[in-house]
Order: C-alpha cells, then sequence, then structure tokens
C-alpha cells in the first residue's frame, strides 16, 4: 500500500543526500482542523516541503520559523490563532489555535532515532517518538502509549512531553470473495486500509471479479497464519460457511486484530458461538466478534452492508 504519511522516510531521504531537515508535527488544533495531531511537514534548508500541518492557512510560518530552527539548531514551539475568515477558506467550520512543534533533525531530533523510526515503520512495528520539554531528549520507543498506540492517537502527556504515534498502515483481511466484498474492498482501500482478499473457490475470487486487487487463493486459516495478524488488522469473515470461517475466526480470536466482524444471522452466529465453545474459548474471547457484521443501519443490498460493515470497524478502531 502506498502511505500518506511517509514523512520520516521522505527526511531521512533528504538527509542521506547531504540537505539539513526539520520535522514540524501538529501538537494541538481546533475540533475540526483538516489536519490530526501528529500531523507532519517536512522541510529542507532549501526551503522543499512535503506534508501539511494544516489546510494552507498557517504553512507558510512554520516553513520560515522551521528555516530559523535550521540555522541555530533549536526547537521551536508555535503558536497561532486562526481568525474565522482562514477557518472557513480551508474548510472549517470555525476558527481556533494551532499549536506546532519544530524539531531540527541532528540537532534536536537525533538523526539515530528517526533513523531507527523509518526502520521499525517499514518493519510494521507499532512505535512512538518521545519529544521532551524544549531541548529535551528526543528518543523512540516500543513498549507502553498502549492506548495512544490503540486509538492511533498522538497527544501531549502530563510531564509535559509530546508523543507521535506511528502505527503501521491499517490492514483488511476479507475472507470470502462475495458480493458484499465487491463493495468493501474498495471502500476499504479509500478510508486508508491495505484490503487483503482471501477465498480458495477461484470462481469466486478471480482477477475478473476484483480487478487489481491481491487475492490469496489459500484457505483462511493459512493466508492469515502467511500474513500475521496484528494490531492494526481488521477481519471481515463473509463466507456463511464454517469450514472458511471458523478457521480464521479461530485464529483471530487468539490473536490482536483490532476487529472481528463475521457475516451472518442472529441463529447463524448462535450456532458460531456454540462451536466456539465447544472448543473451548471463552466467553470474553468469544464478545469480540461483531456479529450480525455492521452498523445496524437498516442496510439493504450489498453496498449498504459494506458501508456498515466499514463503518462499524472504523468506530471501533477510533472509539474502542
Amino acid at each position: 500500500m502506498d502511505r500518506f504519511d511517509n514523512i520520516p522516510e521522505i527526511a531521512l531521504d533528504w538527509l542521506r543526500a547531504g540537505r539539513n531537515v526539520a520535522l514540524a508535527t501538529v501538537v494541538e488544533t481546533w475540533g475540526s482542523a483538516p489536519r490530526r495531531v501528529g500531523a507532519q511537514l517536512a522541510i529542507s534548508d532549501e526551503g522543499a516541503i512535503e506534508g501539511s500541518v494544516s489546510g494552507g492557512c498557517v504553512e507558510g510560518a512554520v516553513v520560515a520559523e522551521a528555516l530559523e530552527a535550521l540555522d541555530d539548531g533549536a526547537p521551536r514551539m508555535l503558536e497561532y490563532g486562526v481568525s474565522d475568515g482562514d477557518a472557513f477558506a480551508v474548510g472549517l467550520a470555525c476558527g481556533g489555535t494551532i499549536r506546532v512543534m519544530v524539531e531540527p533533525v541532528g540537532p534536536v531530533l537525533p538523526v539515530a532515532v528517526l533513523e531507527e523510526l523509518v526502520a521499525a515503520r517499514a518493519a510494521r512495528e507499532r512505535v512512538a517518538v518521545v519529544s521532551s520539554p524544549g531541548d529535551g531528549p528526543r528518543r523512540l520507543v516500543r513498549a507502553g502509549f498502549e492506548q495512544r498506540l490503540r486509538m492511533d492517537r498522538s497527544g501531549f502527556e502530563e510531564d509535559g512531553s509530546f508523543v507521535t504515534i506511528h502505527n503501521p498502515p491499517l490492514r483488511m483481511i476479507v475472507v470470502g470473495a462475495v458480493h458484499i466484498a465487491q463493495a468493501l474492498v474498495p471502500m476499504a482501500r479509500l478510508a486508508g486500509f491495505d484490503p487483503l482478499l482471501v477465498d480458495p473457490r477461484p470462481a469466486f475470487g478471480s482477477s475478473e471479479r476484483f480487478p487489481g486487487e491481491k487475492i490469496l487463493e489459500d484457505w483462511p486459516d493459512e493466508a492469515v497464519a502467511s500474513l500475521g495478524l496484528d494490531a492494526r488488522t481488521a477481519l471481515v469473515l463473509l463466507t456463511h460457511d464454517p469450514k472458511l470461517d471458523d478457521p480464521a475466526l479461530k485464529a483471530a480470536l487468539r490473536s490482536d486484530v483490532f476487529y472481528i466482524g463475521a457475516l451472518g444471522s442472529t441463529r447463524t452466529h448462535a450456532k458460531r458461538v456454540a462451536r466456539l465453545e465447544e472448543d473451548g474459548f471463552s466467553g470474553e474471547e468469544i464478545a469480540r466478534i461483531h456479529a450480525p457484521v455492521g452498523l445496524d443501519i437498516g442496510a439493504a443490498g450489498p453496498a449498504e452492508i459494506a458501508v456498515s460493515v466499514l463503518a462499524e470497524c472504523l468506530m471501533v478502531l477510533r472509539k474502542g
């Protein structure tokens, strides 16, 4: 999947090309801002930029401050009051305040930390960069901040340090190349997921029905074992067939996937629960399954059901 948030990688590339680089990170903003807290902008000493910290209303001022920071090697904590007019111009309903932290790479953010961050991101590791107040130490951590990592939420800690969360790209493994999947897979991709389709039946999982998508013609348990199941993965089961759904479901219940959804009626799910109980799964483990899958929005037809599934998946991701 092409990453939309590859600012650390760009910053490291620039650094290796002999440029001086600063990273600007959104640390606080109005509620309806176009960029979330944790969004980043890379600025080179030549004035090149990648990424953004707003809808365009403060980028120019941030770049000017970043160039000064590159000259003196000191961090900056910038605060901008955004007028109602400026806010409206970038598509917001109201004005507010945006705070941006600028860190020159090298003098403030160690090059070794940036290199370690880029390597961790390539390996799909969940990590955080902790920036102490002012010119205090910057470090990459792999343990702690579980709630922030789970909710994908950067922010300030009580001690005044700022935690920038770096999670792997989201994945959605869809078991069952059925009609709903034809709508769900492209929707998931638009929402930022890397969708993977699993179905051992060639007639279902064909490139004609799913053009351009990655399709694994494996048994679901073998597929999820090869792909791996982590806390940035959602599993959606759509086959109605216990021979296909249950092996993948059991693997998911023993993993850290953040969402498990299974298609089927209330009666179908009751039979599923009974099978899982016979296999030794606890009520708490089984309760992780969202079934019947999707938010109850009165969906009719495959496309509307796909909308309800994706909405429920995002709700669990963002709200827990």
